[in-house]
């Protein structure tokens, strides 16, 4: 399997705050891992006590998740992250960039209520092998 980033320059804007890819061409794969929401919960089902506590479960949990499957975070090609507040922004743009080790997939990131107000943080990916 083979990942391409396209960021094109010529006509298009360049990826906001630059820590994303606008696009990720994903050439002979076999095999694709979605997830669901994925929250910063630990194995008893609490969540963590603040955003940057969140948003390390979160990762751990998707490599756990991405394990289960034979893969790493290395295999991943898209992350949906959902913030309760638009605080959040920066720590969970840092913790997907430091997470994928400064690699850049497509992304976006959405300002959303939940269903449970002690949940901070929410991430889906979609990974490739």
């Amino acid at each position: 399997m083979e990942i391409v980033e396209h960021s094109p320059s010529d006509g298009i804007y360049a990826p906001v705050g630059g820590e994303y890819a606008h696009a990720a061409e994903v050439r002979n794969p076999t095999r694709f891992l979605y997830t669901s929401g994925t929250m910063g919960l630990d194995p008893e089902g609490v969540a963590g006590q603040d955003i940057k506590a969140q948003i390390g479960l979160v990762w751990d949990n998707l490599r756990r998740l991405l394990a289960a499957a034979d893969m790493t975070v290395d295999n991943v090609v898209r992350v949906v992250q959902y913030i309760r507040d638009v605080d959040y922004d920066e720590p969970v743009s840092r913790a997907r960039v430091d997470a994928l080790g400064g690699r850049l997939v497509p992304t976006i990131m959405m300002c959303a209520q939940t269903l449970v107000p002690e949940w901070l943080v929410e991430v889906e990916i979609i990974a490739a092998a």
